[in-house]
């Protein structure tokens, strides 16, 4: 627990606010939606500084397609209000009624239309942040992405999880929103034939919104209670979506849909209004729990419609029994089955129960990946340990499969003791960075570097609560 909780309204009260801890090396723990599945909103004593006060749009600029923000917003606010004027930034994490502006920069989430939008790097302009000595700096480049003068300080913000500094306003592009949305899931034989779609597609020149890879584990623990999906035995479910104009949206469809069949692929149940809502499975764990005004406008069949009074999915309520726990990694392509495989081995050897795979393509028209491997896992000391020891061998499998350990967002609590497998003599480099930013290591310290920080002097300066002192 923290020693105390802040809520600053704007960046001169955090600036006052980081001063002061810096002054008396009192470690600062930045938290926005705490919607964090990996511990990066967790504090260790000290100051938490929750940013949901700073929610403000400071400027929707229509002329030079830009919308500039304080960090706390959440995602979905601000395009509640951009969707008013036809406009939206396609950041769209599954949390994103909760998750903040901040927290996308900070740990640099996943996105539900990643293949054709790709992350916030693709967005973000420019951004203010205060440093652990307590200043202000702009990073970035203004109002345009473009830029060849200085170095892209706003890079190293990016997916840095509050450690290099606290982020407090953001300058992002937006962008037309499509007006209308399609989706499908169908089944695929192998994973090597899921990416061979996804491969062709582009060949084509069909670029899709978005597109997932899942095994029949996940898309069985994703759909509602009362769905039947029929995923065969070593099939793969490819669920993918287009937006646009009606007439490219239909084509575009057809046509992937072709490229599946083409491969083995076929309907994910039988019939087409099974199919279609089995699909919609699929689709709602990702919108429909809270279902955000900018998606209104989509083609799709209402709940109501499908007989359902409120949509209810197996994911929350498999949450009451055990947790779930996740490799989530990035790996080259063609290195995915074997992972595959081993994920099912580890899993075994430590007496885990998969919860499956999910298959997330992340950058614009590209085949990057990143994946997550997940388990159930339940409440008993060992089972915890053995997860740890699952993942630890899953992040070493990354590694040696020529991938990073980590793709999930905020996962730098979970990885910092395992950074220097991956990263060797670079990390001293990582740590030179962090003491410029923040020569106290006050700012989220262990969140990136844990324990194995104090090799390169970055072990947090001890902190005794001022009551302490005085008994």
């Amino acid at each position: 627990m923290p020693d105390i909780i802040v809520q600053p309204p704007d960046t001169e009260d955090v600036k006052k606010i980081v001063e002061i801890a810096n002054n008396h090396k009192i470690p600062v723990f930045t938290r926005a939606g705490g919607t964090s599945m990996a511990g990066g909103s967790v504090a260790r004593k000290g100051i938490l500084l929750d940013t949901r006060k700073m929610n403000r749009i400071l400027e929707i600029d229509e002329e030079n397609l830009t919308v500039t923000v304080q960090a706390g917003i959440p995602i979905q606010t601000l395009n509640e209000a951009l969707v008013e004027r036809g406009y939206w930034v396609p950041l769209d994490p599954e949390s994103k009624a909760t998750t903040t502006i901040g927290t996308n920069i900070a740990l640099r989430s996943d996105s539900t239309f990643g293949i054709r939008y790709g992350k916030v790097e693709q967005w973000l302009c420019s951004c203010e942040i205060v440093t652990g000595k307590g200043d202000i700096i702009d990073v970035g480049h203004n109002k345009t992405l473009i830029s060849s003068s200085g170095y892209h300080l706003h890079w190293l913000i990016i997916s840095s999880e509050g450690t290099l500094g606290i982020i407090t306003e953001a300058t992002l592009r937006i962008i037309p929103r499509p007006p209308m949305r399609m989706w499908a899931l169908m089944q695929v034989p192998s994973l090597e034939k899921g990416v061979q779609c996804v491969i062709e597609a582009h060949r084509r020149g069909i670029f899709p919104e978005s597109v997932n890879i899942l095994d029949k584990e996940r898309l069985i623990n994703y759909s509602h209670p009362g769905s039947t999906v029929d995923i065969r035995r070593g099939h793969f479910g490819i669920g993918y979506s287009f937006s646009g104009e009606e007439v490219i949206v239909s084509c575009s469809m057809q046509k992937m849909g072709e490229i599946i069949q083409d491969r083995g692929g076929r309907s994910l149940a039988e019939g087409r209004k099974d199919s279609i809502l089995a699909s919609n499975d699929w689709w709602d764990h990702k919108h429909v729990v809270v279902e955000p005004p900018e998606l209104q406008y989509e083609s799709r069949n209402g709940l109501e419609e499908r007989g359902l009074k409120e949509f209810e999915q197996n994911w929350p309520i498999l949450q009451r029994k055990k947790r779930f726990g996740a490799a989530g990694m990035s790996l080259p392509i063609g290195r995915i089955p074997e992972a595959y495989q081993y994920f099912h081995k580890t899993a075994k050897k430590y007496n885990l129960e998969i919860f499956g795979m999910n298959v997330y393509f992340q950058l614009p028209n590209a085949t990057h990946v990143s994946i997550s491997f997940a388990v159930k896992v339940g409440d008993s000391q060992e089972e915890v340990d053995n997860f740890y020891k699952y993942h630890r061998e899953m992040s070493e499998l990354a590694v040696r499969l020529e991938g990073s350990m980590s793709a999930y967002p905020g996962d730098g609590e979970v990885t910092s003791s395992l950074n220097k497998i991956e990263h060797k003599e670079a990390r001293e480099y990582m740590c030179d960075i962090k003491r410029i930013f923040d020569p106290n290591n006050i700012l989220n310290p262990g969140k990136k570097f844990g324990e194995t920080g104090k090799e390169y002097g970055l072990e947090p300066s001890p902190w005794i609560p001022p009551e302490e002192v005085t008994a």
